[in-house]
């Protein structure tokens, strides 16, 4: 019952934050996107988050259809304060 109750609370924290990155990163058509359609435009991509020059950068497919939409997301969240 444990093991069950623990999954339970760890699909309603990754619920939670899909919500939280909608509202916070997304703008148009993938804002009101289902959680679905999410997982794959924008979480089964292919890309790396690196480190140079002292900045942050995203590294994504120049192939996949959504690279824009998933780069944009990216700086969206770079570009949030730390909470106090």
């Amino acid at each position: 019952m444990a093991i069950n109750a623990a999954w339970c609370v760890a699909a309603m924290i990754a619920t939670d934050l899909l919500c939280w990155f909608r509202l916070l990163c997304l703008d148009r058509d993938l804002a009101g996107a289902e959680p679905k359609t999410l997982r794959y435009r924008l979480l089964h991509t292919a890309a790396r988050i690196v480190r140079g020059q002292r900045k942050r950068k995203i590294k994504i497919p120049e192939t996949w259809p959504w690279a824009n939409e998933l780069a944009a997301a990216f700086h969206a969240a770079f570009a949030l304060t730390a909470p106090t």
